[in-house]
């Protein structure tokens, strides 16, 4: 019986095994970063930096949820615990009773610019940091290729949650 995860030759699965370690060590140690320096989380950053880029400061839940790849039961569950805090509130969609949108307040907006410092210094050690200008250009590359692979550029994405129901409020 074979018990192998997976059929990928030698080097496919070392490609893989690199890239999926690197990613899970990198946003583990982005993560503890941003919570001991900036009291949020990696995930909650992200939320509320595409709230603070959406016309407003505001966005549909659903198209929230599209932008991160985030289960709309979990994107619920983080923008409850954001409200709880204080740095977004929720407003039910006029047009739509069954939507709703997530909105950045100010103390959200002021979170997010002091995150900033955490965020750009954590990111430029342990990032930036340990790639060459040339490496950061083929990383950039080989991800806007995987995207274009899987259907969306995570500006097209943010594009149509930007352009989408979100800019009609």
């Amino acid at each position: 019986m074979n018990l192998e995860r997976t059929s990928l030759d030698a080097e496919e699965a070392r490609t893989w095994a690199a890239y999926a370690r690197a990613a899970r060590r990198l946003f583990a140690q982005l993560d503890r970063e941003m919570q001991r320096d900036a009291g949020l989380p990696i995930t909650y950053w992200e939320l509320l930096g595409h709230l603070a880029d959406a016309p407003k400061r505001s966005m549909r839940m659903s198209d929230l949820a599209e932008v991160t790849g985030s289960a709309p039961s979990r994107l619920t569950h983080a923008v409850s615990q954001l409200e709880i805090s204080g740095l977004v509130r929720r407003r039910q969609c006029a047009e739509d009773r069954r939507g709703c949108y997530a909105e950045l307040t100010d103390a959200g907006a002021d979170a997010l610019v002091r995150a900033r410092e955490a965020a750009t210094r954590s990111l430029r050690t342990h990032f930036f940091g340990s790639l060459s200008e040339a490496e950061q250009a083929q990383l950039r590359e080989l991800s806007e290729t995987i995207l274009d692979h899987l259907g969306a550029s995570c500006e097209q994405a943010g594009r149509r949650a930007r352009a989408g129901r979100a800019s009609t409020i």
